[in-house]
């Protein structure tokens, strides 16, 4: 059950990732020297936008020829090559910051993966378990498998960077009339974006064997994707089905939670009805208590959602690698042997996947 508390993890590591993207960005824009400039308010002044020293402004004949004109503040700037290439160095930072949250969460996944498929693979239930299940799949992805999850990470990382980079290009273009152009921009936009959907894909199923077999990054991807591709049914009917139940739930948390919020700010529970302070617009808390419902709710059915997808790899495995016999038994529950072991690519091998399984028709 303590895999339930794992996403409180991963948010505080997010929570520090994204604060020293914050902290390096602020420093690169403040970076350099302090440029002041002329700002007046009257159009027909000669020295407006001039650069000026806020030290010596007052002494020059700038407010006699401009009255009410003022030495302010522009921007950080200078003219060395460091400050040519700051807009570079924010790209770089950019592209660490999503190097640092993709590995955050792979690490989580092969952590929750790791733990899941100890029990799974244990002969001995819950004898062979280990104590701390999740603390030993986190020390084991931390001290054997950083390597491939950075990997993993860095992959994503530069896909997610490239469709920035193509949202801003679009950004810039938007009042271009070159048709072409804005075409072309669509195309990698949509092409870019459904590459990333079979990475985020492939690179789950990834820390999975990772945390099962042990293996590297590249390897463990092809075995998962050919694994997948002998099972391509159940994957579908499974990753369907999951997905809209954990739609569901996360659909009916969040509702409630907005139905409790809005009799809560409109003072229609009696119970607590003087301890609610008057607001003159309920509708930015209830929006934000909502939006942050449907945040803790996401992260805590992910771990379902990541047990579901380890179980199923693992029993994918375990059909493959087992036969059924005294000599090979399955390791899979009978509830997930009667699930899972009706859906298959044929009719035919329907038909022998049950009957190794042990399920009459």
């Amino acid at each position: 059950m303590s895999a339930l508390f794992y996403p409180i993890v991963t948010f505080v590591m997010l929570a520090v990732c994204i604060s020293y993207w914050a902290v390096t960005a602020v420093f690169l824009a403040s970076s350099g020297e302090a440029v002041y400039k002329v700002m007046s308010a009257q159009p027909n002044c000669k020295h407006a936008n001039l650069t000026c020293s806020p030290e010596t402004f007052n002494r020059t004949n700038i407010t006699k020829q401009c009255p009410g004109a003022q030495c302010l503040f522009a921007f950080y700037g200078g003219e060395s090559m460091y400050h040519r290439y700051i807009f570079l160095l924010q790209l770089c930072n950019l592209l660490v910051f999503l190097w640092l949250v993709n590995f955050t969460i792979a690490l989580g996944q092969c952590t929750l993966a790791g733990a899941f498929a100890s029990y799974y693979w244990a002969k001995r239930k819950p004898e062979d378990i280990p104590s701390c299940p999740v603390f030993s799949s986190f020390f084991r992805a931390v001290r054997y498998h950083t390597g491939s999850l950075a990997f993993g990470s860095l992959i994503l990382a530069f896909v997610q960077f490239i469709r920035i980079v193509l949202e801003y290009l679009d950004h810039k273009l938007k009042g271009a009339h070159n048709v072409f152009a804005r075409f072309l921009l669509c195309c990698l936009k949509c092409c870019f974006w459904c590459l990333e959907r079979f990475i985020r894909f492939m690179n789950r199923n990834a820390y999975i064997m990772i945390a099962i077999y042990g293996k590297s990054f590249c390897t463990s991807a092809r075995e998962a994707f050919f694994l997948l591709m002998r099972n391509v049914v159940r994957v579908a009917v499974l990753d369907k089905l999951t997905d809209f139940l954990l739609f569901l739930g996360k659909i009916l948390i969040t509702g409630s939670v907005g139905v409790i919020a809005f009799f809560f700010f409109t003072h229609k529970i009696p119970i607590i009805q003087e301890e609610v302070p008057v607001l003159n617009n309920y509708w930015v808390p209830l929006l934000t208590v909502v939006f942050g419902s449907y945040l803790i709710a996401h992260g805590f059915f992910s771990v379902y959602a990541m047990c579901v997808d380890t179980l199923f790899l693992c029993f994918c495995e375990d059909l493959e690698r087992n036969d059924g016999t005294q000599m090979k038994p399955f390791l899979m529950s009978p509830g997930l042997r009667r699930i899972l072991g009706s859906v298959d690519q044929s009719p035919g091998k329907s038909r022998a996947a049950l009957h190794q399984c042990g399920v009459r028709e």
